[in-house]
């Protein structure tokens, strides 16, 4: 029975980690969340996140690092978004285990180097990864990608807000983000406000950049400057400086890989970052 709870300890923090929380019943909450927009992305979620986990354990990493989830939330990610732009196959299936593993022995070689975080990117470098081999390959696998209709006049702060938060894991869903956010709240005040933060200053952003209310309306501009703020964000006027940056580069980037018709996933976000502590260590300022 211990065992039992130790590993599902694992598997929630796992999915936490996605937005830096070290919490299992953040990261089931948030699991919660998935639930509420969409069964199957829960269950690919944890797909991902179990086979991300145990090729970090048989690969004989380090075991602090994955009881914390460290080698699980890529892996979250991948499976999620193997639901989101995959059609669902025995094909797809073993496309999502192949880029958990993958994404698991990426974590490990950013771990080899102390020059910058590797974040999401394990998880970005396995998708595009799996998403050339399909386009090239197996086309067929892949879902239709669609233009969002431009129907909303008006920017919707509840569903802009919420949203941002949710996209984060690719959910649609007002109700889901207010389960993340309640999440995060659960593990870190701090964290909740800059997830908060983040959301926020994007509206602004978008809106001076010409963006359409309904891309706005569902968080596809924000969800790059939640990771952003809660990455760099903490609680000295320096930290909150390098999060503004940061969030607002991420539109920025966002915005343009959105109009190149590159499926982004969260490559702003890790770009952002990288960029605002490089600037940040070269004009010696602490973050």
């Amino acid at each position: 029975m211990n065992r039992v709870i130790y590993c599902l300890q694992i598997l929630g923090r796992g999915i936490g980690q996605v937005m830096f929380q070290n919490h299992a019943w953040s990261g089931f909450l948030m699991l919660l969340g998935i639930f509420i927009n969409s069964w199957q992305l829960a269950l690919l979620a944890m797909v991902g996140n179990l086979v991300s986990t145990l090729t970090a354990y048989f690969s004989g990493y380090d075991r602090r690092a994955i009881q914390d989830g460290l080698y699980g939330f890529n892996g979250t990610l991948v499976g999620i978004a193997v639901g989101v732009f995959m059609k669902l196959s025995w094909e797809t299936m073993l496309l999502l285990v192949v880029g958990s593993c993958l994404s698991t022995w990426i974590v490990r070689l950013f771990g080899l180097q102390r020059y910058v975080s590797g974040y999401t990117a394990p998880f970005i470098l396995s998708v595009w990864a799996l998403m050339v081999f399909c386009t090239f390959c197996r086309p067929e696998c892949l879902v239709d990608s669609g233009a969002v209709a431009g129907t909303a006049q008006h920017i919707s702060l509840f569903s802009a807000l919420n949203q941002s938060v949710g996209q984060v894991m690719f959910q649609g869903s007002n109700w889901t983000g207010l389960a993340f956010l309640i999440a995060i709240l659960l593990s870190s005040r701090s964290g909740a406000f800059y997830a908060v933060l983040g959301s926020a200053l994007s509206i602004p952003l978008s809106m001076a950049l010409g963006v359409e209310a309904d891309v706005m309306n569902m968080g596809l501009m924000g969800y790059n400057g939640v990771l952003c703020a809660m990455a760099i964000g903490n609680k000295t006027w320096m930290g909150l400086g390098g999060a503004v940056c940061a969030v607002a580069l991420s539109v920025v980037l966002q915005l343009l890989g959105m109009k190149a018709g590159i499926p982004t996933l969260t490559a702003p976000f890790v770009m952002s970052v990288w960029f605002t502590q490089a600037i940040f260590r070269f004009v010696r300022l602490p973050l």
